[in-house]
């Protein structure tokens, strides 16, 4: 029941199951996984049973229901809600409620969305794995002893887990896609822009985006048309009305559509023969739905990593510099003497309060990015980083002059084991190695379950569309999921 939303909307319609008898085994699921996957930060038990509780009696009235009426839908941590905690998974914003909702929370309210809880992530979205959370480790529904992807790890496996039909993630650099792949689900990243950051709670500006999860194309399609459009009090947000995205499931025929495949992708050293194959065997698919298939390049992809590794934290530096103790965030209640006679008591509790309130990766980013921001060192590294941006951004431009879709891996392998890149930064920013370019370029891109490796390991292959064409990505999606069974694939090994 709980793998479908539109199978939800029309159990309700037709009055098989209530909204509070959906949002009950939501909860119990929620309850039963949490213990193993660990996939929530805060459940929302009372707030999730009242709101139940009030469309079952708007329906009962006959009164209008909104358009994802008694679905539960869990948020990751990081969107500003007014009856739940917003930590970021962070101790430094362990006890923040905010004053406001996110736009996207909002909009889900309007809606009539359950929200049941928040979910779990790498603290303030900086990490590939969930491993960073100051609330422990997320493990993956398909084997618990492998990650689930991070940044939105526990919005990738709370669907993945049963729990809910749908999340909402974050991406700056792959934070939807990556976690998507290794848990066997469908997500998007839209269009920068196209949906407001108005309470999200910012990492990189310029490159976060939030975004849906779910099991199928249509379902993340449904969420999306919801949480898109133009937000006034957001000055990154696109004067754009919210996409018909449903209406592009209406068709299989890929006919007049021209998909490039990345051939510098997938002939990248590491790439895992299962990967590949899935993506060869996509775009053969996608070629007898109708489309053309052709190859691309895009020239300037080895500088996808080290460019998003300057950008990103330069940004986190700037945007993490309110969160000293007396501003904002947790505040240390005991100073060490020698700081306080060294830097006097002000700084040294800012000091000791940033020391005690971020973990190990936030504090080396933002060192990294103060770093690359300092005078003297701007223009040899986060200047050049933007350059080699622009170049990222003109190799985009002139694929898609070639191609309607860009079809590729979405990560280079299957989920790693817990703890295998825990000590080698690197390695761990190697996984973003096929996502950051969408976020540098401000462009769509959706990750599609591909199927299992021979380890029994979920497989994501990404497609990617010009800025503003999410029409394209669902259209595409839905085709290929409709010539396939991958997207109904399960955890066997999971259990309530």
């Amino acid at each position: 029941m709980l793998d479908s939303a539109t199978e939800i909307l029309r159990l309700q319609a037709s009055g098989e199951a209530s909204a509070v008898e959906i949002t009950q085994l939501a909860l119990e699921r929620i309850h039963a996984s949490q213990s193993g996957i660990n996939a929530f930060t805060h459940i929302n038990e009372e707030g999730a049973i009242a709101a139940a509780k009030a469309i079952d009696q708007k329906r009962q009235n006959g009164l209008p229901l909104g358009r994802l009426a008694g679905i539960p839908i869990a948020v990751k941590d990081i969107l500003c809600t007014t009856d739940m905690p917003t930590t970021c998974s962070s101790k430094m914003l362990q006890n923040f409620v905010a004053p406001y909702d996110a736009t996207v929370i909002s909009k889900l309210r309007n809606e009539d969305a359950i929200l049941v809880g928040k979910t779990n992530m790498d603290e303030f979205a900086m990490g590939g794995s969930t491993e960073t959370s100051f609330f422990g480790v997320t493990r993956n529904p398909w084997n618990q002893l492998v990650t689930p992807g991070g940044s939105s790890g526990g919005a990738a496996a709370c669907v993945a887990a049963g729990t809910v039909p749908l999340s909402l993630g974050s991406d700056t650099g792959g934070s939807i896609r990556q976690p998507a792949a290794f848990c066997g689900v469908t997500g998007l990243k839209p269009t920068y822009g196209r949906v407001s950051r108005y309470g999200l709670v910012a990492f990189a500006s310029s490159l976060d985006q939030i975004g849906p999860l779910a099991w199928s194309v249509e379902d993340v399609a449904l969420l999306s048309e919801v949480i898109c459009g133009f937000e006034p009090r957001d000055s990154t947000s696109l004067d754009q009305p919210a996409p018909s995205l449903l209406s592009a499931i209406q068709s299989t025929d890929l006919r007049g559509i021209k998909i490039g495949i990345l051939d510098d992708a997938l002939a990248r050293d590491g790439l895992d023969e299962s990967i590949r194959r899935a993506v060869m065997d996509a775009a053969e698919i996608f070629k007898q739905a109708g489309a053309e298939i052709i190859e691309i390049k895009l020239p300037h992809s080895d500088h996808y990593v080290p460019a998003y590794y300057v950008i990103a934290p330069s940004e986190a530096s700037s945007n993490l510099s309110r969160y000293d103790g007396a501003h904002y965030g947790h505040r240390s209640k005991k100073l060490a003497s020698e700081n306080v006679t060294k830097n006097g008591p002000l700084a040294a509790t800012y000091c000791q309060s940033r020391s005690e309130g971020f973990g190990t990766e936030v504090k080396r980013r933002i060192m990294i990015g103060t770093y690359a921001l300092s005078e003297g060192y701007s223009d040899q590294y986060y200047n050049q980083a933007l350059k080699a941006r622009r170049l990222i951004k003109g190799d985009y431009d002139a694929a898609f002059n070639q191609a309607d879709l860009l079809l590729g891996p979405t990560t280079p392998t299957t989920a790693f084991p817990l703890g295998e890149h825990l000590d080698d930064p690197l390695q761990m920013y190697l996984v973003d190695l096929f996502t950051v370019g969408a976020n540098l370029a401000g462009v769509p891109a959706i990750s599609l379950p591909a199927g299992l490796s021979e380890s029994g390991l979920p497989i994501g292959i990404q497609l990617q569309a010009p800025a503003l064409h999410e029409s394209q990505l669902i259209f595409a999606g839905a085709a290929y999921q409709a010539a396939t069974q991958h997207h109904h694939l399960r955890p066997e090994n999971f259990r309530f």
